[in-house]
């Protein structure tokens, strides 16, 4: 699905963003139904570290909000979507551009919403992967997102 004036707003205004913009870290894709997300972090002055390679932060920070924030989209109001957990594994360091893909696919959403139906809420981890220029997994990011139905909603 290609981008529509609305997501490339949106992409544009996350990568003003300052906590975002910080990172170094740069959405390069937004698809129009914000349910498809690519981020890069490039090797340069702002992301390298003392031993040449693209600090930890950066490649965390470069991620962090995009599974909340696609679900949030995805669900609608009715919905409270929270990050509650991350963890990060470095496979290998990045010494070239990283990049990652974040996709939810439309059985997923129709996946939390039955269960939200039955439980009320629920957690979901959901597992995004930097890979290098060469396809190497540089860093594997789990985020443990907490989803519930609001009160009062309807």
């Amino acid at each position: 699905m290609s981008e529509s004036i609305r997501s490339r707003l949106m992409r544009l205004s996350l990568n003003f963003y300052p906590a975002l913009r910080g990172t170094g870290g740069r959405v390069t894709y937004l698809a129009a139904d914000l349910r498809e997300l690519h981020v890069k972090v490039p090797l340069n002055w702002r992301t390298r570290n003392y031993v040449g390679t693209i600090f930890g932060g950066s490649i965390y920070g470069a991620v962090d909000p995009f599974y909340m924030l696609m679900f949030m989209q995805a669900l609608g109001p009715e919905y409270i979507v929270w990050d509650k957990a991350a963890g990060i594994q470095f496979k290998r360091p990045g010494r070239s551009t990283l990049r990652a893909t974040l996709k939810i696919e439309d059985e997923e959403i129709e996946s939390v919403r039955a269960e939200l139906e039955q439980e009320g809420k629920i957690e979901r981890t959901y597992t995004i992967e930097l890979v290098d220029e060469a396809g190497e997994v540089c860093a594997l990011i789990e985020k443990l997102i907490y989803f519930r139905v609001k009160e009062n909603a309807g």
